[in-house]
């Protein structure tokens, strides 16, 4: 992973944050962009941070939002302000949508970004160029747009490479909800990683029950499916990382 520089953290929305993580700038001008939803635990975008930082890594542009699983629209307007706010804002960022913009949830958002990325009336200058669902279930409708992606992607291709990414040992989501998915889309991902890992070894963390939430990650094959999934991410924007 290259260096990075701190996170700048940026309003989104009234009241609503952010964090943008970036590699240091130089001659490769802008990036790809990644916007990388966290899970139900309302506005804990700090847990993706080790995740966000590996990912921009690898020259991508990252904004982890916090949003709010717990409001009364379960999270749907902040979800949808943090996607609007990235097709607006990702250039003064130094990005670039038009090069790439990946829309990624773990968890409970990751039926959410599946489902906003593949939604049928989603203006196309406002549909993500690929969608990544992370250690997710689909079978329940995506607060988003009221449909579950499981039925939905039977039914039609999805418009949008799709990109799975599930641990073998998730004993929180059955690693079984993501293969349901992947059995049957009619556009087959484009790829489907199972390292063997747990629910928050996906996303380079590692559950601390003493703080009830998940720190980075210390543990050798934690750490490891984490840079899988962050070298994923980078695939999934286009950019030339090794499996």
């Amino acid at each position: 992973m290259s260096v990075t520089i701190p996170a700048e953290t940026v309003e989104y929305a009234p009241g609503r944050f952010l964090d943008v993580h970036r590699s240091p700038a130089g001659a490769a001008g802008p990036r790809p962009v990644l916007l990388l939803w966290h899970g139900k635990a309302p506005d804990s975008r700090f847990e993706l941070a080790p995740l966000a930082r590996e990912a921009a890594g690898h020259g991508l542009l990252v904004l982890t939002p916090d949003w709010r699983s717990d409001a009364e629209d379960s999270g749907r307007a902040d979800l949808l302000a943090s996607l609007e706010y990235t097709h607006r804002h990702a250039a003064d960022h130094g990005g670039d949508p038009a090069l790439g913009l990946v829309l990624a949830g773990w968890s409970m958002s990751g039926r959410e970004a599946i489902a906003v990325a593949t939604q049928r009336d989603l203006p196309e200058d406002r549909r993500p160029t690929a969608a990544v669902g992370i250690a997710s279930s689909y079978a329940r409708p995506a607060v988003t747009t009221g449909e579950a992606p499981l039925a939905a992607l039977a039914d039609r291709p999805s418009p949008v490479p799709l990109f799975l990414v599930h641990g073998t040992g998730d004993d929180l989501v059955p690693a079984d909800t993501t293969r349901a998915l992947d059995t049957a889309l009619l556009t087959p991902a484009t790829e489907f990683l199972q390292p063997d890992t747990d629910h928050a070894g996906v996303v380079l963390t590692e559950y601390d029950p003493a703080l009830g939430h998940c720190v980075a990650a210390r543990a050798p094959h934690a750490v490891e499916a984490g840079r899988a999934t962050a070298a994923l991410l980078a695939r999934a924007a286009g950019l030339p990382v090794g499996a």
